[in-house]
C-alpha cells in the first residue's frame, strides 16, 4: 500500500523540481572608464542544462568592444535520464495502482502477474540508482560551471586590477537538490518493495514448499524409527520386575518343608 501512494508523488516531485528547473546569476564590471561599465549581465539558463549553449555579451573595458562568451560543461545527458525515468515511474505506478484496486482477481489468477510486477520493480529500482547517481554527479557540475567566481574567470575584464568584477546574485539549487533528494528516495522506495513483489510471485511459494518437503520426511521418519513408547512397553525389560520374586506357588512349596519336619519329630 505504501508502494501505491508514495511511488507516483515521489516521482512527481522528483521530474518536477528537475525538469521545471530555470536560474541564472547576475554578473557586474565595473570599468575604468564608466561609460563601458556593464553593472547588471544576466546569464539564465535551464534544463536540460546546455551549457555550452548559454552565450552571454560582456564588455572589454577596451572601448565599445564586447566580449561574447559560454559557460562550460553540459549534463543534458544525466538529467534527462533522470527525468525520462521519474516520467516512466509515474506512469507504470499509475498503472500499477489501477490494476492492484480495480483488477486484484485477474492479478492473482496466474503467476504472470506478480512475475512482470516482479521484474519490472526490479529494473525500475536499477534505473532509480543509476539515474540519481548520475544526475547528482551532473549537478555537480552545473553548480561549478554556473559559479559566478568561475564565470568571472572567463571575462579578460576582469583579469586586469583596475577593473571590478563581482557577482550581483548567484543561482539558487535548492529545487534541484530536491531532485537529487527524491530521486535517492525513489530508489530506497521501489528497493524495499522488491521484497514484498517477490513474496507475491510463485518462486517464493516453491521455495517454501522445497523447505517445507526435507521437515516433513524428517518427521516421518522419526515417527516410524525403532524408538516406539508402545512396543518398548509391552515387551521391554519393565514387564520383566514380576519374575524377580518368587511366585506364591513356590513361595508356599517352600513353606511346607519345616512343616513337616515338625509333624516327623
Amino acid at each position: 500500500m505504501c508502494m501505491v501512494i508514495f511511488a507516483p508523488l515521489f516521482a512527481i516531485f522528483a521530474f518536477a523540481t528537475c525538469g521545471g528547473y530555470s536560474g541564472g546569476l547576475r554578473l557586474s564590471v565595473d570599468c575604468v572608464n564608466k561609460t563601458e561599465s556593464n553593472l547588471s549581465i544576466d546569464i539564465a539558463f535551464a534544463y536540460p542544462f546546455r551549457l555550452h549553449q548559454v552565450t552571454f555579451e560582456v564588455p572589454t573595458c577596451e572601448g565599445k568592444e564586447r566580449q561574447k562568451l559560454a559557460l562550460i560543461g553540459d549534463s543534458s545527458s544525466s538529467a534527462e535520464f533522470f527525468v525520462t525515468v521519474a516520467v516512466f515511474a509515474f506512469l507504470y505506478s499509475l498503472a500499477a495502482t489501477v490494476v492492484y484496486i480495480f483488477f486484484q482477481n485477474k492479478y492473482r489468477e496466474n503467476n504472470r502477474g506478480p512475475l512482470i510486477d516482479f521484474i519490472v520493480t526490479v529494473v525500475f529500482s536499477f534505473l532509480w540508482l543509476v539515474g540519481s547517481s548520475a544526475w547528482a554527479k551532473g549537478l555537480s557540475d552545473v553548480k561549478v560551471a554556473t559559479d559566478p567566481k568561475e564565470v568571472l574567470l572567463l571575462m579578460s575584464a576582469c583579469k586586469q586590477p583596475s577593473n571590478k568584477c563581482m557577482a550581483v546574485h548567484s543561482p539558487v539549487m535548492s529545487s534541484l537538490n530536491t531532485s537529487v533528494v527524491f530521486g535517492f528516495l525513489n530508489f530506497i522506495l521501489w528497493a524495499g518493495n522488491i521484497w514484498f513483489v517477490f513474496k507475491e510471485t510463485g518462486w517464493h511459494s516453491s521455495g517454501q514448499r522445497y523447505l517445507s518437503d526435507p521437515m516433513e520426511k524428517h518427521s516421518s521418519s522419526y515417527n516410524h524409527g525403532g524408538y516406539n513408547q508402545d512396543s518398548y512397553g509391552s515387551s521391554g525389560g519393565y514387564g520383566q520386575q514380576a519374575s524377580l520374586g518368587p511366585s506364591s506357588d513356590e513361595f508356599g512349596q517352600q513353606s511346607s518343608g519345616p512343616a513337616s519336619f515338625t509333624n516327623q519329630i
